[in-house]
């Protein structure tokens, strides 16, 4: 099975190093620094490797060294996004830049007064979201649905860094965070969701990425299309000397039909694999293929 385990790798002591790194010496240092681990994981994360090689070779149909290369430059990529938002929640933000493309559609939908639902997906650093946010909408308008299965002790560190501006539902086995989203868009409330990523004994749909079939979770796309709430593909993506571009759009699908916005969903999201190929920070064997 291709289902992902909820878990993200890394240890307390790394976090500390580079916490120590950006407050001593800045977020340059940082990124220099992250030259010491890449090669690390790229040697010996077998299983996540494996992932990314098969996306660059298979379904992007890069030679064998542009594989190579782009594995390590996705991996010190992926770091640079963790140290940016440390650096950004550690009161940094001045030190980058921000675009906004498309963000009038949130307000539009806000204006609807009865919610909204914005789909993501791990590609760029949607987590930044929150900061974007931020300054252009009431911080009582987002909440952010996410699966809460870090490690704990890594969770208790990053606490006193990485300050939380956003409400967050957190997604339970008992399903308790189905009434808080519903309680949510009755408030008005946009919900923002990732919709790429399932997990074990989940119900899943299956579309079209990249030319091969895939599974994505149910949750995202059965509520947004029986909600009769509008619904956003939304993408912050990091782009160079400190960057990040924000990404809303509006989608019009055909009511009620869930496959049809997964549809327009993978169509999407291969749009913006075309432009960041090295933000795909699925690191799992995606479309379940073991050869």
């Amino acid at each position: 099975m291709a289902e992902w385990d909820g878990k993200s790798r890394g240890t307390v002591l790394g976090f500390k190093v580079f916490i120590f790194f950006i407050k001593n010496f800045g977020i340059n240092a940082a990124y220099a620094l992250m030259h010491l681990p890449v090669p690390y994981f790229c040697l010996f994360s077998g299983k996540n490797v494996r992932g990314l090689r098969y996306y660059f070779r298979k379904r992007l149909h890069y030679s064998r060294f542009k594989t190579m290369i782009s594995i390590y430059k996705t991996y010190y990529t992926f770091g640079q996004t963790l140290i940016d938002k440390i650096a950004i929640s550690a009161g940094l933000r001045n030190d980058y830049t921000y675009e906004f493309d498309g963000e009038v559609k949130i307000a539009e939908v806000l204006a609807m007064n009865k919610g909204g639902i914005l789909i993501s997906a791990h590609i760029g650093n949607f987590e930044l979201a929150q900061y974007f946010f931020k300054e252009r909408l009431s911080k009582d308008s987002i909440s952010i649905v996410i699966t809460d299965q870090d490690h704990e002790e890594i969770k208790a560190y990053l606490g006193q860094y990485v300050k939380k501006e956003t409400h967050f539902i957190v997604v339970k086995d008992d399903l308790s965070h189905i009434f808080e989203i519903n309680a949510a868009l009755a408030n008005n409330r946009i919900i923002c969701i990732a919709g790429d990523r399932y997990m074990d004994n989940t119900k899943y749909l299956e579309e079209t990425l990249l030319g091969k079939k895939a599974k994505f979770p149910i949750g995202p796309f059965y509520l947004a299309s029986r909600l009769n709430v509008p619904v956003l593909f939304v993408y912050v993506m990091r782009e160079p000397k400190k960057h990040y571009h924000l990404y809303a759009r509006w989608i019009d699908y055909k009511e009620g039909n869930m496959n049809d916005l997964l549809k327009k969903y993978t169509e999407n999201v291969e749009q913006m694999i075309a432009k960041y190929p090295l933000q795909w920070f699925n690191f799992y064997d995606f479309w379940d293929d073991k050869k």
